[in-house]
């Protein structure tokens, strides 16, 4: 598990292109027949990716937790982006179609991510962060997490919100988890751009050709700095910078976050037009 340490607005504004991506961006979550995993220190989250192919994968014991299993102190929410597979859970199987979420709860002491079949592997992507309670492990459909569709063509931003592990839908302690999809021919994310001090964010990028990127932009309102992401890669969002993105296709991101409330609106506009 990579550890990654917190970095100030001051020290972000002065990195290169490398050290910015050094810092903020995970590259090689999703490899065949691995679970990788980043520690930040940003509100303690853990991003992670799980690929099984011809055998399960267990969700290990990292040491840096300190713990007795990996959710004795730690709550989870995984959305599979790939083919259909399962998390089992203290003997509890959870089967998972693609943009399906299941939420393990704080004392889950043993978890295994299945394929159902290795030429087609699930893609599981997972946030793990901190928790004083716990609360029942759930899974969730897409259907279910009752989609809401904004946006409009003519501002490139068509798209449909998946909202998961929130205040009216899946209980958590902490975390916050849902997803968003864009339309062929829609390219903006997160448009109007936003902070909020009060926790971190999380992106993962999907469904992305190949041969195309996302221009994701961060720093502060008027120190803006950017990042060139991949298919399949994430993002680190400090609580104090903007988030937000244009692809040169569309693509579907999935977006976790944790600290102080889990309000899917707290966030704090920033006008486009005062941007630098």
């Amino acid at each position: 598990m990579q550890v990654r340490f917190q970095n100030s607005p001051k020290e972000t504004a002065t990195m290169s292109t490398k050290e910015t991506r050094d810092n903020f961006l995970i590259q090689d979550l999703m490899v065949q027949g691995e679970i990788n995993l980043t520690y930040s220190h940003f509100d303690r989250i853990i991003v992670g990716g799980v690929v099984p192919t011809a055998s399960a994968i267990a969700l290990p014991n990292e040491g840096e937790l300190k713990a007795n299993f990996f959710l004795e102190r730690r709550e989870m929410g995984i959305i599979n982006v790939g083919g259909k597979g399962k998390v089992v859970a203290d003997g509890v199987s959870y089967g998972l179609d693609k943009l399906e979420c299941t939420y393990l709860g704080k004392g889950t002491k043993e978890v295994s991510f299945v394929s159902d079949d290795s030429n087609a592997p699930a893609l599981f992507y997972l946030l793990s962060v901190p928790a004083h309670a716990s609360y029942p492990n759930k899974s969730m459909t897409k259907d279910e997490a009752s989609p809401v569709h904004l946006g409009d063509f003519s501002t490139s931003n068509k798209r449909t919100i998946y909202k998961y592990i929130h205040n009216d839908g899946i209980q958590s302690c902490q975390l916050v988890m849902g997803l968003t999809t864009l339309e062929e021919g829609c390219v903006w994310n997160s448009v109007p751009p936003h902070t909020h001090t009060r926790r971190m964010e999380a992106y993962f990028y999907f469904d992305l050709n190949e041969a195309h990127r996302v221009m994701h932009f961060m720093g502060e309102p008027q120190e803006t700095r950017h990042l060139v992401v991949a298919n399949n890669e994430a993002v680190l969002s400090a609580p104090w910078s903007m988030h937000f993105g244009v692809g040169t296709s569309n693509y579907g991101f999935i977006w976790g976050m944790a600290g102080e409330n889990k309000e899917f609106t707290d966030m704090d506009p920033v006008a486009i037009a005062s941007i630098k």
